[in-house]
């Protein structure tokens, strides 16, 4: 019984793959209306800055690319532990348990980066619109990123004089964007005419290149625990580390009503105009219920 339960649910996923794999492949080639910039450009031509989203295992063949807020840091673990590139200070041996590594560590490892067309390529993505919505926790509703968090606040928030220096004191005092500041940040053109998009915010198009990797699994962070259980199997590492558990406090997509109910209908209308290939390429449905939201707050 439980061996064809099994059995049932692995054919279900590996379905679900080629699904999602055909689909990013009729976009690619043109088949969807949505167009968006590098679609049709070659590998070769993506500057080498352009791939730093990519961690290579070449031990396992194996090829990740990460989109941050999308389970990354455990990923990343899984791939040091894979890799054995980091050193315990404590054992003096590689790490096998992913669980242990410092998230600092993780993020700070530079792994070689090859690109071999024979490894196995895979990413997790997650609901455009969630994944802003974790991203402004991370980076502002918590805590303060005075690297971004001052420009927010002093272009949109009408503030004037100085802004406090450090992260902790503009928290202390209660200086930080909000929400609706955030999305006027990324809508703006004079903020990529700055610089480019934040990876937490960048979209997933730009840091991965579906259209130039042709990647062997498209994980997605809503089935997180079956997507990396069967991905560990599908890779044959499954017997070398286990994916850590999750996030407790992850942020879960029926925040979206609340948290775009003050943001302008326009405003979100554009949002999902700058998102619209990630939300096709990865077959996300359109948040219709957003752009009518306003009326149910009239009733």
């Amino acid at each position: 019984m439980f061996h064809a339960f099994y059995l049932e649910t692995w054919v279900d996923i590996e379905e679900d793959q080629e699904a999602r794999k055909k689909r990013i492949a009729d976009m690619c080639s043109g088949k969807d209306s949505v167009e968006f910039p590098g679609r049709t450009r070659a590998f070769e031509q993506i500057p080498n800055r352009e791939l730093d989203h990519l961690i290579v295992d070449d031990t396992h063949q194996i090829i990740y690319c990460y989109v941050p807020k999308v389970a990354c840091t455990n990923w990343k673990r899984v791939m040091v532990v894979l890799s054995q590139s980091l050193i315990s200070p404590s054992s003096g041996r590689p790490y096998t348990d992913p669980e242990s590594i410092p998230p600092d560590l993780v993020h700070n490892s530079s792994l070689h980066l090859t690109f071999l067309q024979h490894y196995t390529k895979f990413l997790f993505v997650r609901d455009p619109f969630v994944r802003l919505i974790s991203a402004f926790r991370n980076k502002f509703a918590r805590c303060v990123c005075v690297q971004f968090g001052s420009v927010m606040v002093r272009r949109y928030g009408n503030v004037s004089g100085s802004l406090p220096e450090t992260a902790a004191e503009a928290f202390a005092a209660g200086v930080k964007p909000t929400f609706e500041q955030f999305i006027r940040y990324l809508l703006d053109p004079e903020t990529e005419m700055e610089s480019i998009f934040n990876e937490h915010w960048r979209q997933v198009y730009r840091l991965c290149h579906p259209c130039q990797v042709k990647y062997d699994f498209i994980g997605r962070l809503e089935t997180l625990e079956t997507d990396a259980e069967h991905l560990l199997k599908l890779l044959e590492v499954d017997h070398l580390v286990q994916f850590p558990s999750g996030n407790r406090n992850r942020t879960a997509a029926s925040w979206e009503r609340d948290w775009f109910a003050q943001i302008p209908i326009a405003m979100r209308r554009e949002l999902y105009k700058l998102y619209e290939p990630d939300f096709d390429l990865f077959g996300y449905p359109k948040p219709d219920s957003l752009f009518y939201l306003f009326y149910s707050y009239l009733k």
